[in-house]
């Protein structure tokens, strides 16, 4: 066997959620970022039109991008649908992690492959990152919700109009005991057809 089986099940089974509230303040060092974003790079492709970009917020970019969401969040919901616990999430995460990645999908100008495959792409690109944390011990977190999934999200990267923001991926030491987790039994989940 190429690679230990028992290894990559631990990396696979050991991968969580890890929220910014739990991140100490330990600087996540740029070549870690690098292995990171170099890793995602390795999905699968379709057409290996390789449609993931990343742009990564640190320092006072953080502030810049937590600025952003909260002004989005606020003009983008109606005074009555506003609650103060979404907009503090909103704009204390990027504050409270070493690293912020936007996640951008850009379009096949082509448009050889579906843009449902170029989601799955970078949603595959989103998982090797989350595998490359875990090896480094570090707490990760992919948020969708609006703010950062929305036009406004997509303008701010510097995305195209047929491109499309995909989130943020939040990157910190954790100072919590690493989560444990639970899955549903196999059997629950797969049924075998032989014929």
């Amino acid at each position: 066997m190429k690679f230990s089986i028992s290894e990559i099940t631990e990396l696979i089974r050991t991968r969580r959620t890890i929220f910014p509230k739990d991140y100490t303040d330990r600087e996540v060092h740029r070549e870690i970022v690098e292995r990171v974003l170099t890793n995602a790079t390795w999905a699968p492709t379709h057409g290996m039109t390789q449609p993931w970009r990343f742009t990564v917020f640190t320092g006072s970019g953080r502030e810049r991008l937590s600025r952003f969401l909260g002004e989005t969040y606020t003009s983008n919901t109606p005074p009555e649908k506003f609650l103060q616990r979404k907009f503090d999430n909103v704009t204390q995460r990027p504050l409270q992690s070493s690293v912020v990645i936007a996640l951008g999908m850009v379009r096949d100008p082509n448009g050889k492959i579906s843009e449902r495959d170029e989601l799955l792409a970078v949603a595959c690109a989103v998982q090797n990152m989350h595998l490359t944390c875990t090896a480094y011990g570090l707490g990760a977190f992919w948020a969708t919700g609006g703010p950062m999934t929305g036009p406004a999200m997509r303008d701010f990267i510097g995305l195209g109009a047929n491109d499309q923001a995909m989130g943020l991926f939040y990157i910190g030491y954790p100072w919590v005991e690493w989560p444990k987790g639970y899955r549903k039994p196999i059997d629950q989940l797969v049924e075998w057809r032989s014929e």
